[in-house]
C-alpha cells in the first residue's frame, strides 16, 4: 500500500489501518474539513504526525497547532478535539496500548 495513494473524503475522516502488531495499531487517517464536532477520549496512548496538511488539536483546553511533520503525543484518557484542519489534511497515528 502507497501511503500517498488517497481519495479526500466529501466529509469527516477516513481511517486504515497499516498494521496492527502486538500493543501497537498504526492507522492511516485522511481528513475532510468538514468534520462533525467530536471529543476522543482513548484508553491508549496515541502519538501521530502530520505528513500533509495542518491542524488545530484542542488538547488540555489549549490549542495545538500541527502543520506538515509535526508530531503530537497524547496520553491515554486525555481529551482531545480537533478544532480546525486543512481539507486532505493527512495523518499517520501510532496507538499504544
Amino acid at each position: 500500500m502507497n501511503i500517498f495513494d488517497y481519495t479526500i473524503p466529501a466529509s469527516d475522516e477516513e481511517f486504515t489501518t497499516l498494521l496492527e502488531h502486538k500493543n501497537v495499531k498504526i492507522v492511516r487517517i485522511v481528513s475532510s474539513d468538514k468534520l462533525e464536532p467530536k471529543v476522543y477520549i482513548q484508553d491508549e496512548d496515541e502519538w501521530v504526525v502530520v505528513l500533509e496538511g495542518k491542524a488545530t488539536i484542542l488538547i488540555n483546553g489549549e490549542p495545538k497547532i500541527l502543520n506538515k511533520w509535526d508530531t503530537l503525543f497524547i496520553p491515554s484518557r486525555t481529551p482531545h478535539e480537533i478544532i480546525d484542519i486543512i481539507n486532505g489534511t493527512l495523518w499517520l497515528a501510532l496507538h499504544i496500548y
